[in-house]
């Protein structure tokens, strides 16, 4: 479980090269929808928003998506 702000999830979403809800999705054996629902904050379940300070606090339950996420942006940057 990850407590976070809602602005920090938008980060790693805005630090993503186009197309790769697609590629997490594929990864995880998930719809691309629901990659996107995750990062846009209207994900169903293991996703709680609280009112707080840069968009709210979320609560991230299940942080496969954000894994996969943050390796994705990380390969991207430097280029592997």
């Amino acid at each position: 479980m990850i407590r976070t702000t809602f602005n920090k999830v938008r980060e790693v979403k805005d630090s993503l090269p186009k197309g790769s809800s697609a590629v997490i999705a594929e990864e995880l054996g998930i719809a691309a929808d629901d990659v996107r629902a995750y990062f846009n904050g209207t994900a169903t379940t293991g996703y709680h928003i609280e009112p707080g300070p840069d968009g709210g606090i979320v609560v991230l339950e299940d942080t496969k998506i954000l894994e996969v996420a943050l390796r994705v942006a990380w390969a991207s940057k430097n280029a592997l």
